[in-house]
């Protein structure tokens, strides 16, 4: 790859990143302040920059707690940010989650509660209802990460296995009001499903939750299945006059942050889709069929371009491999598409993909005859779920550390 297309390829990234900056995003949906209090609470990636933006922006007293994950923290000076573990939930996140159930105790109805909610919330804030454990949960969350199903379909069943998710921390500030200021990571940018929607609830039905683990062939942990068989703890549903005061604004969204790098494009860009799912290593072959398509037919699109898509594709483990959706995709598409003039950069919004430090990488049409001469075989890097090594072998990873967002997947295809 030239440097030239390394560097306009890490500028559309950047531009997508920035237009879901915090208080760019904030700014335009402040809530009118309350005659009460104001308590700040939040979960995601991104929380506890939010948090930091929210502070800078409110010119009034507040006060608050929110979570993030571990090395994503930052300074606030009336809201407690606290950390915890992510994919897979620790005991810090239980302590969060009892935090932020202890911040909206005993409110009235002239006070405000902004939630502020973004990608990633779902692991930080486990609180397992019933008899379930912290490790009945982490189980569950185990269980949805290997089974490829969608996010829709993994947050409507952790809906239902948690104290805290599906609109439950919504309903426990009641009477106050509740403004749920929301990041998009989803497909569609249903606020419900951000996070599992702690302060947004779902109209998705425990049975219809059975469903979808049942079409899914998901192997939930034993308590967990036994617990879902059951009729305790039902999430609220959406009519609940619980909610009838509280109001929900998605701020950014992956939408938003494509366009914003299509148009600081220097060279013409198509976008694709913003809410594109399925298998990461199917997408990347779908994508490699059209960037064939394009450098050898100039069709549907004309060289030069630069093809965007956004989404949140998921991964089927079926190895021990290292690394995450956005890697998988891109050696996909790379196997895919050899030998076809194209350079690409896959990669997470939030700047992780996956267990790594990386974000996503970068690949070309030559990616595959390089990784060969190192010795390794990137079909069989594929089937055991190793991007990361393939991509940390080519030395064509990309590292940007966290990025203080979360509006999911970014793909950048340039045909020159």
């Amino acid at each position: 790859m030239t440097p030239q297309d390394r560097a306009l390829l890490t500028d559309l990234f950047h531009a997508a990143v920035h237009a879901a900056d915090p208080e760019t995003a904030l700014r335009a949906h402040l809530p009118a302040k309350p005659k009460g209090r104001t308590v700040v609470i939040g979960a995601g990636k991104g929380a506890a920059q939010l948090a930091a933006a929210f502070e800078a922006l409110w010119d009034a007293p507040l006060s608050g707690v929110v979570v993030t994950r571990y090395g994503y923290g930052a300074l606030c000076q009336w809201i407690r940010v606290m950390e915890a573990a992510h994919p897979v939930p620790d005991a810090a996140g239980l302590l969060a989650s009892a935090a932020l159930f202890d911040a909206v105790q005993g409110l009235g109805p002239d006070d405000l509660v902004v939630a502020l909610i973004c990608g990633g919330g779902s692991a930080l804030l486990p609180c397992p209802p019933g008899d379930l454990t912290l490790e009945d949960e982490a189980g569950l969350n185990r269980a949805l990460l290997a089974s490829g199903a969608p996010i829709s379909v993994m947050n409507a069943i952790r809906k239902q296995m948690s104290g805290i998710k599906g609109g439950r921390l919504a309903a426990a500030c009641y009477p106050a009001q509740v403004v749920s200021l929301v990041v998009s990571d989803v497909p569609g940018d249903d606020p419900a499903q951000v996070a599992s929607g702690p302060t947004v609830p779902d109209a998705v039905t425990r049975e219809a939750a059975r469903a979808m683990v049942a079409a899914w062939r998901i192997d939930l942990p034993a308590p967990v299945a036994a617990w879902l068989a059951g009729d305790l703890g039902r999430a609220p549903l959406p009519h609940d006059p619980l909610f009838a005061r509280n109001t929900v604004h998605v701020i950014a969204s992956a939408r938003i942050s494509l366009e914003a790098a299509a148009a600081a494009s220097p060279v013409p860009a198509v976008i694709l889709s913003d809410a594109i799912e399925g298998e990461a290593r199917d997408v990347g072959r779908v994508h490699a069929a059209i960037a064939r398509e394009v450098a050898t037919r100039n069709r549907p699109f004309a060289r030069p371009v630069v093809i965007l898509s956004g989404g949140e594709t998921t991964v089927t483990l079926r190895g021990q491999g290292r690394g995450g959706r956005n890697s998988e995709f891109l050696l996909a598409l790379a196997l895919a598409a050899e030998g076809v003039p194209f350079a690409a950069l896959a990669a997470d919004t939030d700047g992780i993909d996956g267990s790594e430090s990386n974000a996503g990488a970068f690949a070309t049409g030559e990616s595959m005859a390089r990784l060969r001469l190192t010795g390794l075989d990137p079909a069989g890097l594929l089937a055991g779920n190793d991007a990361w090594g393939a991509f940390d072998a080519l030395g064509d990873l990309f590292v940007t550390g966290p990025t203080g967002t979360n509006v999911n997947d970014f793909r950048a295809i340039l045909l020159r």
